[in-house]
């Protein structure tokens, strides 16, 4: 039997998606599983069980607009003969792709996305502030729909860690210093700690003993802020143009710890099993959106009565000063790595 899983974007949702096509995978060996998702997300996909193939949309060139999509079910998809779809999107393309599906006969199942929940757990008044379904969680329901129930078994995607001498000549032998990773930007201001204080965090760990440093991100805004904190902190190495989406999973997964915003640097920090000390603001653990087995009391925030207002951190904040960022102090930051251990005494 052969299944067509459809996840294109963001790249943290796409992330969320791998350890429920692990345990799918596993515990159904004879299940042909197809990923269909932009061709740039690959590298996420490369250490999977066998029965798992990967298809990569090219939506800026051959695959843009109806008549690209076209494209892609006729000279793509429809060849392979899948027996199920799952849409774990629920967008219009993947709609569009799921009406053709549905004219060849082939049973889909999509994803319930708990908009409704989503909107009472982030309406101004009133809020209903419970836990919702995680997006693990919701992914699964919908193989369970098609006839494929899951248990969760995923705990990295090297099943340990990666192979650092792939990676040694930048960062090093590990030796016993301790590595923190920082990943300090977000695509949204609600979801972003502000810089400034995220420098004082960088400048306070780059001067402790045996400790390196690593800075993620993507861009030429964020390589631009990182340029400027690698000339005012030399021994911070930054991953940024030196490793590739692949290498630097393989360095995740030595981290002993990531700091990183509700971001997609906190899924990729997940699939290698590295803790996490999460930032939030805007947005909120409850909406379902916390890396794979992190804990929320490794989350750092505040209690505002109008958190959360944003399922993904872009709505403007309608205080005007984002609070929910600009009011934690850079110390709980700290506290809370040395508290999971991967900064000891630091702070004593």
């Amino acid at each position: 039997m052969k299944i067509l899983l459809i996840r294109f974007s963001a790249l943290g949702d796409v992330a969320m998606t791998l350890p429920v096509v692990w345990s799918l995978a596993r515990q159904y060996p004879d299940l042909k599983i197809t990923i269909l998702s932009r061709k740039s997300f690959s590298a996420l996909f490369e250490l999977l069980p066998p029965n798992v193939d990967f298809i990569g949309a090219d939506f800026k060139v051959e695959h843009r607009g109806v008549m690209g999509l076209h494209r892609l079910f006729y000279k793509v998809l429809n060849p392979l003969k899948f027996d199920y779809v799952a849409d774990l999107h629920w967008v219009l393309r993947s709609m569009i792709l799921g009406f053709r599906f549905r004219l060849a006969g082939i049973p889909i199942a999509h994803i319930d996305k708990g908009r409704a929940q989503k909107a009472e757990l982030t309406r101004r008044e009133d809020k209903e502030f419970v836990p919702l379904r995680t997006s693990f969680e919701r992914y699964a329901d919908v193989f369970a729909k098609l006839g494929f129930p899951i248990k969760f078994d995923f705990t990295s995607i090297f099943e340990g860690k990666g192979d650092l001498s792939v990676i040694s000549d930048f960062t090093g032998p590990k030796g016993k210093d301790r590595w923190i990773g920082i990943a300090p930007f977000a695509k949204h201001q609600g979801k972003m700690y502000p810089l400034n204080k995220m420098e004082k965090v960088v400048e306070y760990f780059e001067k402790q003993p045996q400790l390196k440093l690593f800075l993620f991100g993507a861009g030429s805004e964020e390589h631009e802020v990182l340029s400027k904190w690698k000339a005012k902190y030399p021994s911070v190495l930054v991953a940024e143009g030196n490793l590739r989406m692949k290498t630097e999973l393989i360095l995740m997964s030595h981290l002993d710890v990531m700091i990183s915003m509700d971001s997609a640097n906190m899924h990729l920090a997940s699939l290698v099993g590295t803790p996490v000390v999460s930032i939030w603001g805007a947005t909120h653990p409850f909406a379902g959106f916390l890396g794979w087995k992190q804990k929320e009391s490794n989350c750092v925030q505040v209690d505002l009565d109008c958190r959360p207002c944003s399922v993904f951190g872009n709505k403007p904040c309608f205080r005007g000063d984002y609070a929910c960022m600009n009011s934690i102090d850079m110390q709980t930051i700290i506290d809370c790595v040395e508290k999971i251990g991967a900064a000891p005494n630091l702070t004593k």
